[in-house]
């Protein structure tokens, strides 16, 4: 039990952890990006239609990062060059992207839809330590997107701090004004940032119809992007410890699942809130705590 426990958290904290590494760069320039739930939905979709179509799984991902970065420069050209309220500019872009991947699921597969099968991810189990008892399953006999979400931590990590990029990445979310003065433009940074994470989040949405699910169901990210956000506010936007409160939300989501085995006779939807309620504490607890960019949220129209 423990170890089935362990792989489903690794497993369901990959996509979170894609998401929120991506709204951390983007948050780090000054951004919060609400939308970040209908990009990974988006992804999920264009995942599943592109593998459904052609049955190639690196088409799928391409497809998924291609479409989620259409979107997310839709969101950069409306919060950045427009200066549009980046919560409402989200907001519509989550109900635009739920709208849309439900018209062109039902357009594709009838209006109930139909029961479908994609394929999978196959598990890449790494020799001799995929054999470790209890943990070597969890963390070492997963598919490759597992593998790349908790891999990307460092990257992301010496991007944000160790190159010149990341400090002006930093500066635009800090001082807009001063970052520009300096010539490191601001909005074209703010833009690297959102497409980069478009990217990001629309492999977390391929995860969930390649990895998890193997077919699509209209608004299939269920809040996974809400939740996102959330783990970057727990992870004090820095990379490791938003890898922790990924691990944390996606043993939140195994836990439902663990005791609804238990067939304890309380209402399963109890247990499907797990995850939501932990949102709300972390937003709650840690949500008015002054450590986000200093400019956060806050548009920037350049004089």
């Amino acid at each position: 039990m423990l170890e089935a426990f362990l792989i489903s958290t690794i497993g369901m904290a990959a996509p979170l952890l894609l998401a929120a590494l991506g709204e951390l760069l983007v948050e780090e320039s000054g951004v919060i990006n609400i939308g970040i739930e209908g990009v990974m939905l988006t992804g999920a979709f264009a995942a599943m239609a592109a593998v459904y179509a052609t049955g190639s799984i690196a088409l799928g991902l391409c497809c998924a990062a291609l479409a989620a970065m259409v979107l997310s420069a839709l969101m950069a050209a409306m919060t950045v060059n427009l200066a549009v309220n980046q919560v409402v500019a989200g907001t519509a872009l989550d109900v635009f992207a739920l709208g849309v991947t439900g018209m062109f699921y039902r357009r594709m597969f009838g209006v109930t839809g139909k029961a479908l099968t994609i394929r999978a991810l196959p598990r890449v189990p790494i020799p001799l330590l995929s054999h470790i008892p209890v943990i070597g399953p969890a963390l070492f006999n997963q598919n490759l997107l597992v593998y790349f979400s908790f891999l990307l931590v460092v990257p992301i990590w010496f991007v944000l701090y160790r190159t010149r990029w990341g400090l002006g990445l930093r500066a635009a979310g800090e001082r807009p004004e001063a970052a520009d003065a300096l010539g490191l433009g601001v909005y074209w940074l703010r833009w690297q940032a959102l497409l980069i994470s478009g990217v990001l989040t629309g492999v977390g949405g391929a995860y969930l119809t390649l990895g998890y699910a193997n077919t699509f169901v209209e608004g299939m990210s269920a809040g996974r992007g809400f939740i996102a956000l959330s783990i970057v506010i727990l992870g004090e936007w820095r990379p490791a410890r938003v890898a922790a409160a990924a691990v944390l939300f996606g043993a939140a989501m195994a836990l439902q699942f663990t005791l609804q085995a238990f067939n304890t006779g309380i209402p399963y939807q109890l247990f499907l809130a797990l995850p939501y309620v932990l949102t709300l504490v972390v937003l709650t607890v840690l949500g008015g705590q002054d450590r986000a960019p200093s400019a956060l949220g806050e548009p920037y129209l350049r004089p």
